[in-house]
C-alpha cells in the first residue's frame, strides 16, 4: 500500500492555493480525500463546508471554459483526463490583483479558489472531468465577475490552438467577456 498525504501550495495569488489530495493506493486502484475538514483545518485553511452545490462538467480536448469570478469559494479538481488550469485575481483592491497562475490540472491535484478569483481551464483530453464544488448555490446574475479568456493582457498560455469562433472550443459567452481592464486601462 502507498500512501501520499495531503499537501498545500500556496501560489502568487492571495488565498489560491494547489493541493495534493491524501491517496491511498493498492492492488485495487487509488482512494482520494477530495475533502476532509479536519485536515482542511489543520492545514490553515478553515473549515469549506457546507457544499451545496456539486457540479461535474465533461469537456472534449482542446475546448475552453471560463474564466469566471463568482462571489463564492471554489474547490476544483479533474476527475478524469487532465487540463490547463488559469486563475487571475479580478478582486479590486487586492493585492495581487491582476496576477494569473497558470497550473497543470492532473488527478489527485485540486486548486482552491476564493471568491473573485477568475477559474478556468482547457481540457487537454477528450472526456476530461472537471470537479467543483461551491459553498454558495450558483444562481444567474449573482454577484462576480468574469472575462475573456483570451484577453491578451492576461496573456494566458493555453496549449492546445484555440478557433474563438467555434463554440464546441469557446462559447460565446466567454469569448465576448471584457477584459479585466475593459477600459484599456
Amino acid at each position: 500500500m502507498t500512501v501520499v498525504e495531503m499537501s498545500v501550495e500556496p501560489t502568487a495569488i492571495d488565498g489560491l492555493h494547489v493541493l495534493t489530495m491524501k491517496q491511498v493506493t493498492d492492488e485495487r486502484g487509488t482512494v482520494r480525500e477530495f475533502y476532509r475538514e479536519s485536515a482542511f483545518v489543520e492545514a490553515g485553511l478553515g473549515s469549506l463546508g457546507p457544499w451545496v452545490q456539486v457540479n461535474v462538467t465533461e469537456t472534449r480536448k482542446g475546448a475552453i471554459r471560463g474564466m469566471h469570478g463568482e462571489d463564492m469559494t471554489k474547490l476544483v479538481a479533474v476527475a478524469a483526463g487532465s487540463a490547463h488550469g488559469a486563475y487571475v485575481d479580478a478582486r479590486p483592491g487586492s493585492a495581487t490583483f491582476g496576477v494569473v497562475v497558470e497550473i497543470p490540472l492532473e488527478i489527485g491535484r485540486q486548486v482552491l479558489v476564493p471568491p473573485g478569483v477568475c477559474n478556468g481551464f482547457q481540457a487537454l483530453e477528450d472526456g476530461t472531468q472537471f470537479l467543483y464544488c461551491f459553498d454558495v448555490e450558483w444562481a444567474p446574475g449573482m454577484a462576480g465577475v468574469a472575462c475573456t479568456p483570451l484577453d491578451p493582457d492576461l496573456a494566458i498560455a493555453w496549449p492546445l490552438p484555440i478557433d474563438a469562433d467555434d463554440p464546441s472550443v469557446l462559447s460565446a459567452k466567454d469569448r465576448d467577456a471584457p477584459g479585466l481592464y475593459p477600459s484599456g486601462a
